[in-house]
């Protein structure tokens, strides 16, 4: 499975809102990674429809996180830009094989079906139990001054 280059953008900008704590126009959080604005804006929408970041209008307006970081998981950010549908989609293939059924439940119990699922669900769980507060716990014990320098980069 590949995920499209928007949610790592996504979930940078994300964890760089939740250090600033104020608006950051989309055109500033683009500049800091060097990303096509009108790109990433489309990502920061994603991410509004889905409640996760609110748009603020005004001169000193922008994006920031409709939500505390400790409240976002990072399957939030993916499911709002990937969308919801599973990743792996049963097609019942087996139905015109050898000895197939046409009426059989394929996707319910075919091996390969049940194994995707469940190779799927550990990965959305482990997406779901890290929050952006952990990732960010994460970065600041491995590069204490991280959100300082994001937080000058983009307010100053």
């Amino acid at each position: 499975m590949r995920m499209g280059q928007g949610v790592e953008w996504a979930l940078h900008c994300c964890l760089n809102l939740a250090w600033t704590g104020t608006p950051v126009p989309a055109s500033r959080l683009a500049a800091l990674y060097d990303l096509p604005p009108a790109y990433l804006n489309k990502q920061l929408q994603a991410l509004v429809r889905a409640g996760l970041c609110e748009s603020v209008p005004g001169p000193r307006g922008g994006f920031r996180l409709a939500r505390p970081p400790g409240e976002v998981s990072l399957l939030d950010v993916v499911v709002a830009l990937e969308g919801p549908e599973d990743a792996f989609r049963c097609t019942s293939i087996l139905a015109a094989g050898p000895g197939g059924d046409p009426g059989a439940d394929y996707p319910d119990t075919c091996a390969i079906s049940l194994s995707m699922r469940r190779a799927e669900l550990a990965w959305r769980r482990e997406l779901a139990a890290r929050s952006l507060a952990d990732v960010s716990d994460d970065v600041l014990r491995h590069t204490p001054g991280a959100a300082d320098r994001v937080r000058d980069a983009l307010t100053a």
